[in-house]
């Protein structure tokens, strides 16, 4: 699923393939099975994707929400909030990867809530990529900030997203799961080896382990949305934080969300914003296939959904999001 827009105006909308085909994967002949072909589903503009990590901007705008209110502020320790982690550990290093905590955790080994936050503590502790600073992307910097916001607010993540995000927007089609499958894209026939859990074929729930295993709502993913719904969210930043009627954030907060080095999105990262990389492009990738692109130079988004882990996850790389990017860049230098 495509979806590219400029000022206003949707410029390009469009889905192909399937989003189901296959029952399950095969691992020795190392192919996908299909269902019957009366039961495959195609994508429509209108299918739900399984956003993965693009669902750490919606933590980072529940956060900046939350600064902007003058509850939190990007410079606050996180043991004020969650007194295991180590000294000098801020909210802002959080946000931009420069705490140190490792890329992740085993969470999904660990269905007790208790033990999962012991092996969070005792990472917090000692950060495994030592003192905080460099640059070092981590999914537990989101799920630490999910934590820190429920502390300091006393409402779950998917409360405050709803209630500062997708409600106000009217993004209706944008929620943590589970849903029911009709109309979601499937995601994976999750098994031992190649995954970290055995789930069978996934579809409705989050695909990512971790989220899953912590039920479901996480600051690192478990958001499900339509291309449209993410329109939605791609122009109010655009906007400087107001769709319409309705504002979320005031331009100064955009700013700090979408100026370097970013807070939770990346910056100009030409492995997946291809041309539209160079003058201060901000978004984010996931490993299910999706992707999202702000161009505030030339008032331009890209939305890619895709289902790539169907039927099993493969390492394919950015280069298509890369080059649908630079195609989009190129359009908009033409004129186009």
């Amino acid at each position: 699923m495509v979806l590219a827009g400029r000022g206003p105006v949707v410029v390009a909308e469009a889905a192909a393939g399937w989003a189901l085909r296959y029952r399950a994967y095969d691992p020795e002949r190392d192919r996908g099975l299909d269902l019957p072909r009366d039961r495959w589903e195609p994508m429509r503009v209108g299918t739900v994707f399984d956003l993965a990590s693009v669902s750490k901007l919606f933590t980072a705008v529940a956060a900046v929400q939350q600064i902007e209110r003058g509850r939190l502020a990007l410079d606050d320790e996180v043991r004020t909030d969650l007194p295991a982690f180590a000294p000098g550990i801020t909210v802002r290093q959080l946000l931009t990867h420069t705490s140190g905590l490792a890329p992740e955790l085993p969470f999904h080994d660990l269905r007790d809530r208790a033990a999962q936050l012991a092996l969070l503590w005792a990472e917090a502790a000692a950060p495994s990529g030592g003192p905080a600073g460099a640059p070092r992307y981590s999914d537990l910097n989101l799920i630490a900030l999910q934590l820190v916001l429920e502390h300091r607010t006393g409402q779950r993540l998917d409360t405050l997203v709803r209630d500062g995000i997708t409600g106000p927007l009217g993004m209706s089609s944008t929620s943590y799961g589970p849903l029911a499958p009709q109309g979601v894209a499937a995601t994976e026939d999750q098994r031992r080896p190649w995954a970290k859990a055995d789930r069978g074929m996934v579809r409705g729930e989050v695909h990512d382990e971790n989220a899953w295993a912590l039920g479901g709502v996480a600051g690192h993913a478990g958001l499900f949305a339509t291309a449209q719904d993410l329109a939605v969210l791609c122009r109010t930043l655009l906007n400087g934080g107001v769709y319409g009627t309705t504002r979320i954030l005031g331009p100064d907060a955009v700013a700090a969300l979408l100026d370097p080095p970013g807070l939770g999105f990346g910056v100009d990262q030409p492995y997946f914003m291809g041309e539209l990389a160079g003058r201060g492009a901000a978004g984010h990738t996931g490993f299910t296939g999706t992707s999202l692109v702000l161009d505030r130079a030339t008032d331009t988004f890209l939305i890619l959904l895709a289902n790539t882990v169907h039927p099993r996850r493969r390492n394919g790389g950015s280069a298509p999001r890369a080059a649908a990017a630079t195609r989009l860049a190129r359009a908009v230098a033409c004129g186009a």
